[in-house]
């Protein structure tokens, strides 16, 4: 009964099926200015490869706090140095093949960006 519930399609205007998978792009840094340059230059090479995506979704900044104290011996007046680390991170989504992140992950990106990208299937 099914396939009697189907359309069937005009030859020649078959959709091309090919293996779809979904590729997570990880960008985090510590400076958000090449942070952002990089996902630009991701965001502007996926309209010339017709990809499916989401993104750049802004993920929490992790603080890393790091107290110490200033005198090196101990004595003295007790004062404190406070340190702070902000990582930043960036998560971009894509829906295609396997070939097609050779292509987007070949640009160079800002030295200080950490790529991680992970393929999926959807």
């Amino acid at each position: 009964m099914a396939f009697a519930a189907m359309k069937p399609t005009k030859p020649g205007f078959e959709e091309h099926q090919e293996a779809l998978h979904k590729i997570r792009i990880t960008l985090s840094s510590k400076n958000v200015k090449n942070l952002e340059k990089g996902c630009a230059l991701i965001w502007f090479l996926v309209p010339k490869t017709r990809l499916r995506v989401k993104g750049p979704v802004r993920m929490p900044t992790k603080v890393l706090n790091i107290t110490t104290r200033k005198s090196p011996c101990g004595e003295g007046t007790n004062t404190w140095d406070r340190f702070e680390l902000r990582v930043h991170k960036r998560v971009i989504d894509l829906f295609s093949s396997p070939d097609v992140v050779k292509q987007i992950t070949s640009i160079t990106i800002e030295p200080g960006v950490e790529v991680e990208v992970t393929i999926a299937d959807s």
